[in-house]
């Protein structure tokens, strides 16, 4: 069987859709296999509809602060059917847009699941058609972009079932506003459903195994990030194990085990975000003898994997799980495939968590650089003393630089605040260009802005810092 596309690619999320439109704009002919929704799980039920529910949340609990800024309303309240319905509109416009980008770049689209089986120039892709029957493609080249789930720990009782254990399709689109949320897992996935419910007035507590929140998160960060959240309300269990989840009643009640004692926690619901499993089972892997590493599969310094014509990016081919991620490993693969000079696909990738305060970071942390035996140069800079923050009502929080002593190399950067997420590209920019303390200092940042607080950040790591 002749090959019917240069390039198949298995997955329509933001590596796997990105990846193709990339492709055909280097002439290949290329189809899309697609088992669900074009978008996949970060359009549809994970980037961007939690980033309108933390919208809404943010918008209404803001309305409590109104007299600090000369402003009064009353009887405010919020239609919580209403919250979830935009936030899948948001998900449903965007899954349109890919639909339109699809047909725009002339990607065949086909709706089914995927299957490889032994090849020629790469493995056959058998699809179970979602319209019924099944259909059986060949191409040069074929690339996974299958992404990942939420990871079940039935074991302990820890398993969605959609009315009182919920994962984050299930937190995202509620039948009803529980009072309460015991959610189990403190790194970004459980620290933002737990901010968007607390927005809403949901008694919520977190339990953490390790000994902090926000565990891959610079130190000094996460112990601000658990003061910005007691501060709103938060409850926390630190280095508490979870043994065992059971319904009880109508609620849950969650058995955990901390400094050597047992203790039952109870809430309406649990959400679980415990982390994620890839989903490269049932695709035909085993027989293709293809190389994995605990569930996900290995590839080499372009996406490739030890099959000849095989392909992976994104969340199924390993950390950090991040659809920015997936998309630039999607991009570089393409170039590769279609022998296209590419870019470093190491280029940095920032990490971002869309709480209430946000946090966001990119590069190496100072935990990181001492355990590494590096010598270091350490700036901070905090947002209380910066005019902007000040002037908008946002003073939480504060900007952290890490540089290299010997080189003056930025290797790390920091923040927690109100929209650093927006702000960390300025360093992750400035990493990727190998940027050092002179380029930050002598670059001009408009005032007032907060993010003049990271050039006083950088300033600070050289004794250079004016405002404090």
């Amino acid at each position: 069987m002749a090959a019917e596309f240069d390039l198949i690619v298995i997955g329509s999320g933001p590596g796997g859709y990105v990846a193709a439109i990339r492709a055909t704009q280097l002439g290949l002919k290329v189809a899309i296999v697609e088992r669900d929704l074009l978008g996949g799980i970060c359009l549809n039920w994970g980037c961007i509809p939690t980033k309108a529910l933390l919208k809404s949340g943010e918008k209404f609990e803001s309305l409590s602060h109104l007299k600090e800024f000369g402003l009064s309303a009353e009887n405010v309240s919020f239609d919580f059917d209403a919250i979830i319905a935009r936030s899948r509109g948001v998900a449903k416009q965007l899954n349109a847009g890919v639909g339109y980008l699809m047909k725009k770049n002339k990607i065949e689209v086909i709706e089914g699941t995927a299957r490889l089986e032994k090849g020629g120039a790469a493995p056959k892709v058998v699809i179970a058609l979602k319209a019924g029957g099944s259909r059986t493609v060949e191409a040069r080249t074929v690339m996974l972009a299958v992404g990942a789930r939420a990871r079940a720990l039935p074991q302990i009782g820890l398993e969605a079932d959609g009315e009182r254990i919920w994962a984050y399709r299930e937190a995202m689109a509620p039948k009803r506003l529980p009072k309460s949320i015991i959610v189990i897992g403190s790194g970004a996935i459980g620290i933002e459903f737990g901010s968007f419910y607390r927005a809403l007035g949901v008694e919520v507590t977190v339990v953490e195994a390790l000994p902090r929140i926000l565990p891959v998160e610079d130190e000094e960060v996460s112990k601000a990030a658990q003061k910005s959240f007691e501060k709103r309300g938060f409850k926390f269990r630190i280095e508490a194990k979870v043994t065992r989840v059971s319904k009880s009643g109508k609620g849950v009640q969650v058995a955990i085990e901390a400094g050597g004692k047992s203790e039952t926690l109870e809430a309406e619901v649990c959400i679980s975000a415990v982390g994620i499993t890839a989903n490269t089972d049932g695709i035909g892997l085993e027989a293709l003898g293809v190389n994995m590493d605990r569930g996900h599969i290995t590839i080499d310094g372009h996406c490739q994997t030890n099959v000849k014509g095989l392909y992976a990016i994104g969340d199924c081919a390993g950390a950090p799980w991040l659809a920015h991620k997936a998309s630039h490993e999607g991009i570089h693969a393409a170039e590769h495939i279609a022998a296209f000079k590419t870019p470093n696909v190491h280029s940095p990738i920032a990490g971002c968590t869309y709480s209430q305060p946000q946090i966001a970071s990119v590069g190496i942390t100072e935990q990181g650089a001492r355990e590494a035996k590096r010598e270091v140069k350490v700036g901070r800079f905090p947002f209380k003393v910066n005019g902007k923050a000040i002037a908008a009502g946002d003073t939480d929080g504060f900007v952290k630089t890490i540089f290299d002593a010997k080189t003056g190399a930025l290797i790390g950067a920091h923040m927690i605040g109100a929209e650093v997420t927006e702000m960390i590209q300025g360093f992750v920019t400035a990493i990727t260009m190998e940027a050092t303390e002179e380029d930050l200092h002598g670059t001009v940042y408009p005032h007032p802005t907060m993010s003049e607080a990271m050039h006083e950040s950088a300033l600070d790591a050289y004794g250079r810092m004016i405002h404090l």
